[in-house]
C-alpha cells in the first residue's frame, strides 16, 4: 500500500504533539521550546521539507532551530510517518490527559494540574467537576475560568468538533490546489467554505474545480502526498482525510454552474438562507448549481451573475455573516475593505535581543525585501523574563544599531520600538525617559490574566493614557484554543483609545488575531484607528501580516482605518513624538 508523503504541516504538527507530550510530563522548557521551534521553522519553509532533506545530509541541519536532533526526526517522519520518541511519549503520557488538551483555554500545565488535582480523567469527567465547583478551587483558575471551561465543552468545541487554525490549514490547502491546478485541462481552483471566509479556524476544507479533466482530478486528488484514507470516490466528487485528521472535500462542476458551486459552498448558512429568500420572492430559486426561474438557468457561471440575478453587488467572502452585508450591499453602502498590498509597514516585531529568533539586519533586510518601507521592531521590556526582556540600557543600545543600520539601508525606515508589558496596576515596565526617546510604543499584557473585569478595564485605561503610548497590543491576549480573552470591557478601552489618540492592533499571529473581527469592527465604527501587527517572532513570520488583514476585512476595515496603511512620514504625526497631549 502507497504511504502518503509527509507534508510540512505533518511536521510541523507531530513536532508540536511532541512539545505538548514532554511538556505533559514536566520535562525540561529548553527541549520543549527547541520543538516549538523545529515546528515554526518546517512550517515557515518556501518549500516542500522533502525537497530540501534530499539536498543532502546536511540541508536540514542547515535550517534556523533545527539541528542534527531534529534533522534526523524530520528524516524518519519522511521515511516512515512519526519518530521513535513520539511513539515513547504517547505510550508514556497518562490515558486520558491528551483528551484534555483539545479544551480551549487548557494548556498542558492546567490539564497535569487537573488530572493530579481532581482525578480529571475526560472531557466529561473536566465537565462534571466544572459543574460542581471544583475546578475553580484550584489555583489559577477561579469561577470564571470554570465557567468558560463549561461553556467550551457545551459548545462543542471539545466534545467532537475538531477545528484547525487556518493558517495551518492552509498548508494543506495550498499544496493542494496547486497540485490540482497542474492537471492538464483545469481551468480553475478555488478553496471554499469558511476558509474562503477567513474565519480563524476551519473543520473540513471544501476545494472546488471546472474543467475538462474531471477523472484525471479525480485521480490527482485521491492520490496526493499527505492523503491517509479516502473516504468517498465518484466521477465528480471525492473525500479525503490526511494525516492530520483534516477531511477535504472536492466537487469538480461544469462551467456554467461553478460561480453557483463557489457562492453556495463558501456560505455562510445564515447569509445563504437570507439570499435565498430574496430570490423566493422574486420567483428565482438558488442551489450550488445555478439560479433557476423555473427549470430554466438564468445564472451560475460567476458569483457576480449569482448576485446580480438577485439584485445584489458582488459581496466579498469575508463579510458573507449576515451580520448586516446584505442591507450595506443593497444601499451602495458595502465598505472598500483593506488589503494587503494597502500596508506600507508593520509595528510589531521581535530580534534576537528577546525572544525572537532572527536578529535585527535579518528582520530589516527581509521587510525590506516585502516591500515595506517601514518596520518597528518592538522586543520586549524587562518584566517579560521568559522572553529576556530588555532593560533601558539594553533599548538605548539598540537604538545606536538601528540608527547604524538605517544609514546602509536603502527604502527601508527601521523605526526604535518596544512591546512595554502592562503591570498589574497599569503602570508601564519602562521608565518616562526610555518610552519618550523610542519611534513606536506597543503596550502589551502578558501577566494576571485572571484579574476581574473592572480592574482589568482599569488597569488597560491607565495604561493607554500614558503620553508615550501608540498602540495597544493583542488586546484580549486570547490564544486560540489554548486560554480565553482577558475579562475586558472592551468598548470603554476604545472610547479610552480614541481620546488619547492610541491605536489597537489587530495582531496577524495566527494563533492570536486578536482583536477578533467582531471586536475590530466595533472600534472602527467607535472612530479608532487599528494598525494590523504581524508580531513576527523570526523573518518568516513577517508574512503572517496576510492572516491579521483578512480578521480586519471580516471586521469591515478599510484602508483609511489603518494606521500601518500610512506612509511613514503621515504615521509619523500619529505617534507620540508627534501627538500633542
Amino acid at each position: 500500500m502507497r504511504r502518503p508523503g509527509a507534508t510540512n504541516a505533518d511536521v510541523a504538527r507531530l513536532f508540536l504533539e511532541a512539545a505538548e507530550l514532554l511538556e505533559l510530563a514536566g520535562e525540561n522548557p529548553f527541549r520543549i521550546r527547541a520543538y516549538q521551534q523545529g515546528a515554526r521553522t518546517v512550517e515557515e519553509l518556501d518549500e516542500p521539507v522533502a525537497r530540501v532533506a534530499a539536498r543532502g545530509a546536511k540541508a536540514l541541519d542547515a535550517l534556523p532551530g533545527i539541528g542534527e536532533d531534529l534533522a534526523e526526526k524530520i528524516r524518519q517522519v519522511l521515511a516512515t510517518g512519526s519518530f521513535p520518541l513520539l511513539a515513547r511519549l504517547r505510550k508514556q503520557t497518562p490515558k486520558g490527559l491528551p483528551e484534555l488538551l483539545k479544551v480551549p483555554g487548557l494548556g498542558p500545565k492546567r490539564a497535569r494540574l487537573l488530572y493530579d488535582e481532581l482525578g480529571v480523567r475526560s472531557v466529561a469527567g473536566l465537565a462534571r467537576a466544572a459543574k460542581a465547583g471544583r475546578v475553580r478551587t484550584l489555583p489559577g483558575f477561579g469561577a470564571k475560568t470554570e465557567a468558560a471551561i463549561l461553556a467550551a465543552i457545551g459548545g462543542g468545541a471539545a466534545a467532537g468538533e475538531k477545528r484547525m487554525l487556518r493558517a495551518r490549514a492552509a498548508s494543506y490547502a495550498e499544496p493542494l490546489v496547486e497540485l490540482l491546478r497542474a492537471v492538464p485541462g483545469v481551468d480553475r481552483v478555488e478553496v471554499a467554505g469558511s476558509f474562503r471566509r477567513g474565519r480563524e479556524t476551519v473543520g473540513d476544507l471544501d476545494i472546488l474545480v471546472t474543467g475538462r479533466a474531471r477523472a484525471a482530478v479525480v485521480e490527482a486528488f485521491t492520490s496526493a502526498p499527505g492523503v491517509a484514507r479516502v473516504l468517498a470516490r465518484g466521477a465528480t466528487r471525492a473525500a479525503v482525510r490526511l494525516g492530520s485528521g483534516l477531511q477535504v472535500d472536492l466537487r469538480v462542476l461544469a462551467p456554467e454552474s461553478f460561480g453557483a458551486g463557489l457562492y453556495y459552498f463558501t456560505g455562510s448558512k445564515a447569509h445563504n438562507v437570507a439570499v435565498r429568500g430574496i430570490a423566493r420572492a422574486a420567483g428565482l430559486k438558488i442551489n450550488e448549481y445555478g439560479v433557476f426561474r423555473g427549470k430554466t438557468l438564468v445564472a451560475g457561471r460567476t458569483e457576480e451573475e449569482v448576485l446580480a440575478a438577485v439584485g445584489l453587488p458582488w459581496i466579498p467572502p469575508e463579510l458573507r455573516e449576515d451580520r448586516g452585508e446584505i442591507a450595506a450591499a443593497r444601499e451602495g453602502r458595502l465598505p472598500d475593505l483593506v488589503t494587503l498590498r494597502d500596508l506600507r509597514g508593520d509595528l510589531q516585531c521581535h530580534t534576537t535581543d528577546s525572544d525572537g529568533r532572527d536578529d535585527l539586519e535579518a528582520m530589516a533586510r527581509a521587510a525590506e525585501a516585502l516591500g515595506h518601507q517601514y518596520l518597528a521592531v518592538t522586543d520586549h521590556s524587562p518584566s517579560v523574563r521568559v522572553t529576556g526582556g530588555m532593560d533601558a540600557a539594553g533599548f538605548r543600545a539598540q537604538r545606536r544599531r538601528i540608527d547604524k543600520l538605517n544609514a546602509k539601508l536603502g527604502k527601508l525606515t527601521v523605526l526604535a520600538g518596544a512591546e512595554v508589558d502592562i503591570l498589574a496596576d497599569g503602570r508601564l515596565d519602562l521608565d518616562d525617559a526610555t518610552l519618550a526617546g523610542l519611534d513606536v510604543v506597543v503596550i502589551s499584557i502578558h501577566s494576571r490574566f485572571n484579574l476581574p473585569e473592572a480592574e482589568q478595564t482599569r488597569r488597560v485605561v491607565r495604561a493607554i493614557s500614558h503620553p508615550a503610548v501608540d498602540i495597544l497590543g493583542h488586546p484580549t491576549g486570547r490564544i486560540i484554543g489554548r486560554r480565553a480573552g482577558i475579562a475586558l470591557d472592551l468598548d470603554a478601552v476604545a472610547r479610552a483609545a480614541g481620546d488619547h489618540g492610541v491605536m489597537l492592533e489587530v495582531n496577524a499571529q495566527p494563533e492570536r488575531l486578536d482583536l477578533d473581527d467582531i471586536a475590530a469592527r466595533a472600534a472602527v465604527e467607535r472612530g479608532v484607528r487599528l494598525v494590523i501587527g504581524s508580531d513576527a517572532h523570526a523573518a518568516a513570520e513577517l508574512g503572517f501580516l496576510r492572516w491579521g488583514v483578512d480578521q480586519a476585512r471580516r471586521g469591515w476595515v478599510e484602508k483609511q482605518d489603518v494606521g500601518n496603511a500610512l506612509p511613514l512620514a503621515r504615521l509619523r504625526k500619529l505617534l507620540h513624538g508627534s501627538r500633542k497631549h
